[in-house]
């Protein structure tokens, strides 16, 4: 077993999947899938995350983001994640936007990717892609520690007149707990965390 608690197993269950924290209507994650991002993003060594904090280990997301069996997959799952109803897919910039972009045309939904600021250039939008008022949006995050980069999209978004249903994560690291917190319905792929 890593340090994160995923089992790298040579025979997975039969079903090739594990019970998880959501709902039974949402079912069960693909623990093969889990096994294979972790495999391919899963580093060691000394690093400073996003949030300031340090860590031993970091998920590189642009090793599974950039791999397009793996996009794919991950997609897929993310797809089934989605707030019931959903109009609207949404990312933070960054890494994300590939994964709203492989979502949406699964999905075949409409993009908004929400700058960190707006541009001091051209439309000086901090939004991008249609907002219809109150438009049923899922947001969607690649990885997330602390959960501020997607809660402040999410603020964004809502204040541009989106209906944020839900917020789905590819991995959580810790984020989604700071979410819910904040209110948030919030899934994710992979729940990935330290063992205290």
């Amino acid at each position: 077993m890593g340090s994160f608690g995923i089992h790298r197993e040579e025979h997975p269950a039969a079903d090739g999947l594990v019970p998880t924290h959501r709902s039974p209507i949402l079912g069960r994650v693909n623990q093969d899938l889990v096994r294979r991002m972790v495999e391919a993003s899963e580093l060691h060594g000394d690093f400073v995350l996003s949030s300031g904090a340090t860590s031993t280990v970091y998920f590189d997301k642009f090793r599974f983001l950039t791999r397009p069996d793996l996009l794919d997959q991950v997609a897929a799952e993310v797809t089934r994640l989605l707030a019931p109803t959903t109009e609207l897919l949404g990312a933070p910039e960054g890494a994300a936007m590939l994964l709203v972009a492989a979502v949406s045309l699964r999905a075949g939904l409409p993009v908004t990717i929400v700058r960190k600021q707006a541009k001091e250039y051209g439309t000086q939008a901090q939004v991008e892609g249609e907002v219809r008022t109150g438009a049923i949006t899922t947001l969607l995050e690649d990885v997330s520690t602390t959960g501020h980069q997607v809660r402040r999209a999410a603020e964004v978004l809502t204040d541009a007149g989106a209906d944020v249903r839900r917020i789905v994560l590819a991995i959580d690291r810790g984020g989604a707990d700071h979410l819910r917190a904040a209110g948030y319905d919030v899934e994710a792929v992979a729940v990935l965390r330290p063992k205290e």
